[in-house]
C-alpha cells in the first residue's frame, strides 16, 4: 500500500530527522540538530544548547550577543554545546561506537566539532547549510571524510 507522495531517500529521511531534532535547541541565535547513523540505524542525536542542569540562554541571555561575537568565531564564548558534540557525547555516554558512521547535521560543523568528528571515526558528513568557519573546511579537505551538501530537501531549513 503506497500513498501518492513519494518516499524520501535515506539522506532526506535522516536530514529531516536532524531538522526535527534542531527544534529542541535552546540557543537564541541558531537551532542546530545532528543525527549519527550507521547501517540506516540512528545511533545518537544531539541539538545545541546549554549542558544538562545549566540554565539556558533564554534564562540568562546570550553571552555571544552581549559581546557581539561573530558567527564562526570564539566558540569558547558560549554557554551552549554544539549539536554534533552532544550527539558524540550521547553515543559515548551510552557506550555506542560511532566509528564508520555518518553524521547528518543542519549545518556544516565548526572547526571544534570537525576535530571531534575526525577523531570519532565518522566517515561521512551530510549537511544542509554552511557555517562561517574556514578552518573547518580546511581540516576536512585533509581527511578522507566525505562531505555532502544536501541543500534542497523537502523540509524547511533550521535557522
Amino acid at each position: 500500500m503506497t500513498s501518492g507522495a513519494s518516499r524520501p531517500s535515506w539522506e532526506e529521511y535522516f536530514m529531516d530527522i536532524s531538522i526535527l531534532v534542531a527544534k529542541r535547541s535552546t540557543c537564541l541565535r541558531r537551532a542546530v540538530g545532528a543525527v549519527i547513523v550507521k547501517d540506516k540505524r540512528i545511533l545518537s542525536t544531539g541539538y545545541n544548547g546549554a549542558p544538562s542542569g545549566i540554565r539556558h540562554c533564554g534564562e540568562v541571555g546570550c553571552l555571544r550577543e552581549t559581546l557581539n561575537v561573530a558567527s564562526g568565531e570564539r566558540h569558547e564564548l558560549c554557554r551552549g554545546i554544539h549539536a554534533e558534540q552532544n550527539a558524540i557525547i550521547q553515543a559515548a555516554y551510552h557506550g555506542v561506537s560511532i566509528a564508520g558512521a555518518s553524521l547528518y547535521c543542519t549545518n556544516l560543523p565548526c572547526s571544534i566539532c570537525t576535530k571531534m568528528i575526525i577523531n570519532a571515526g565518522i566517515k561521512t558528513i551530510y549537511y544542509q547549510a554552511g557555517y562561517a568557519d574556514q578552518l573547518s573546511q580546511d581540516l576536512l579537505k585533509e581527511t578522507p571524510i566525505e562531505v555532502v551538501h544536501l541543500a534542497s530537501l523537502s523540509s524547511n531549513q533550521a535557522d
